[in-house]
């Protein structure tokens, strides 16, 4: 049964986690060199660990020493007993490589499944499935979990809008799983050409990959009609469906506490933080394999809640990476304020750029923003001035806005692109 672990209680909860933890650090200790040596440094050795609280005494995991540690040194089993490599795009400097074995890709699809039927997917429905597949965990991984459920996939993977849409009417999906950046730009699809999106079977949309915000949320589910769920995901853990939303609260992802232990600790010390308190998320994974990780430096900033519909914890929305946070003029900036400024104007559509250049020794922020339709008269004006004090007033800084025309924020594929910082590298 893939949903029983919903019924269990705090204290079956937190006696499981303390049996797997126990297990997965001394595991992790005997077969993951890079991490002993981190041990050993820090003075610390499994037999330590005898309560969950005891765990803050371990080192932590970065994506730094998994880059070091490239391609196979993180690997807790024989390469050969590998059946599944993915890997992060290495963009900002070697890529991440993650190894699955035959037992992880089953528990993977397991807990897919679980996060679709949350997220209110359920056995039979047909799933049209945008995340991109290839090194990205996102396509994979929604894939076989939704098989697991019981559900037809449609494997479109990302691109070909036109095509996206076409599918999406006559294959008549009612669930779709995609970036929210990129929904938006299927809702605009669907528009050019002239369907309603509430007249197709689509009812749910569940999206991850990327931060958004509640003002997102809404602009998507008013657009297409559909439920928009959030789901949480990445790939050094396991990849999506380490967490997810209920469809009937929406109240922030359930984090599977089972096979994922979480903490928040403050991004610059790293000591721990209280549930309800804001700071970075940490993970250590109970279950994996292949390539265990022993408190994980997500750079996710969010906090934890008490459970809703189960025992186990949420987590509130990302507000951004503290390693996205934009410093201009000296503040902290995270885009995701930025867009919530921006949908708090009816007018304007969640498609916008943050530039960042530099005159001299200081910094010019501009956000370019696309309006939902073409602005007669003084409206664009208008909308870009309120902006601009909006911003001012939220964050402090004077910012150039520009109002762009319907289509001329270049749209995402995947991941949106939000910011491009052209200011020289110091």
């Amino acid at each position: 049964m893939l949903f029983r672990e919903f019924g269990m209680s705090l204290d079956e909860l937190r006696a499981l986690q303390l049996t797997r933890l126990r297990s997965v650090v001394r595991y992790a200790f005997e077969r993951q060199m890079p991490y002993r040596a981190k041990c050993d440094a820090a003075g610390v050795h499994p037999d330590d660990l005898r309560t969950l609280e005891d765990l803050r005494r371990f080192p932590f995991t970065a994506k730094s020493d998994l880059r070091e540690a490239y391609p196979f040194g993180m690997l807790a089993i024989k390469r050969e007993q590998c059946v599944r490599l993915h890997a992060s795009s290495g963009t900002t400097g070697r890529p991440t490589v993650v190894g699955y074995s035959a037992r992880d890709i089953e528990t993977w699809g397991e807990l897919m499944a679980r996060s679709l039927y949350a997220g209110g997917a359920r056995p039979g429905d047909i799933i049209h499935n945008a995340y991109g597949y290839g090194l990205f965990t996102g396509g994979l991984g929604a894939h076989y979990g939704a098989e697991k459920l019981g559900c037809t996939v449609v494997p479109m993977s990302g691109g070909f809008g036109e095509r996206q849409v076409q599918l999406i009417c006559e294959f008549g999906a009612r669930v779709v799983l995609m970036t929210p950046s990129y929904m938006l730009a299927i809702a605009d699809e669907f528009e050019r050409q002239g369907i309603d999106p509430r007249d197709t079977a689509m009812r749910i949309g569940i999206f991850g990959a990327e931060p958004w915000t509640e003002g997102m949320r809404v602009e998507i589910e008013q657009r297409l009609g559909i439920d928009a769920i959030d789901i949480y995901g990445l790939s050094e853990v396991m990849g999506p469906g380490v967490a997810c939303e209920f469809v009937e609260t929406k109240d922030g992802p359930t984090i599977w506490e089972d096979h994922f232990y979480p903490e928040i600790v403050d991004p610059d010390s790293g000591a721990p933080v209280p549930d309800g308190q804001p700071g970075e998320l940490v993970f250590t994974s109970l279950t994996k394999e292949a390539m265990p990780v022993i408190r994980y430096r997500t750079r996710d900033l969010t906090r934890l809640m008490p459970g809703s519909m189960t025992a186990m914890r949420r987590m509130a929305k990302i507000t951004g990476r503290s390693d996205d946070m934009l410093i201009v003029r000296g503040v902290n900036l995270f885009p995701s304020q930025v867009e919530e400024q921006i949908l708090r104007d009816p007018a304007l559509s969640g498609h916008y750029v943050i530039e960042l250049s530099r005159s001299g020794a200081l910094d010019d922020l501009l956000v370019r923003v696309e309006a939902r339709m073409v602005l007669e008269g003084g409206a664009a004006g208008r909308a870009r001035d309120e902006l601009s004090r909006r911003l001012k007033g939220m964050c402090g800084l004077s910012a150039e806005v520009e109002i762009a025309a319907p289509g001329a924020v270049e749209r995402s594929m995947g991941k949106a692109r939000r910011v491009i910082d052209r200011r020289p590298k110091s």
